[in-house]
């Protein structure tokens, strides 16, 4: 099942937004705050990805919401690899 570039494009909105809104006092501030929840929300749009992807996505949406500056460049390039090659539309 090929995941269209838009859903690619909606799971780094949702991973830029989470990201914005995560501080790491949260954690200690908010007992309800819990990160994988966050990651199964940026997930939503590429539900269809098989198993072995949507693991290496989940841990790099992770990597991101709490670090971007690190580890966005690592997303990028997972979601570059899995999209569809903009030429076949």
């Amino acid at each position: 099942m090929t995941i269209p570039q838009e859903q690619f494009d909606d799971l780094l909105h949702r991973t830029a937004l989470a990201a914005l809104f995560y501080y790491p006092e949260i954690v200690l501030e908010d007992g309800d705050f819990d990160l994988q929840k966050d990651i199964a929300y940026c997930m939503e749009p590429v539900a269809g990805l098989p198993d072995d992807d949507a693991d290496r996505v989940r841990d790099a949406v992770g990597r991101v919401i709490v670090n971007p500056t690190t580890h966005r460049s690592q997303l990028l390039e997972i979601v570059i690899e899995l999209a569809p090659d903009p030429s076949e539309d």
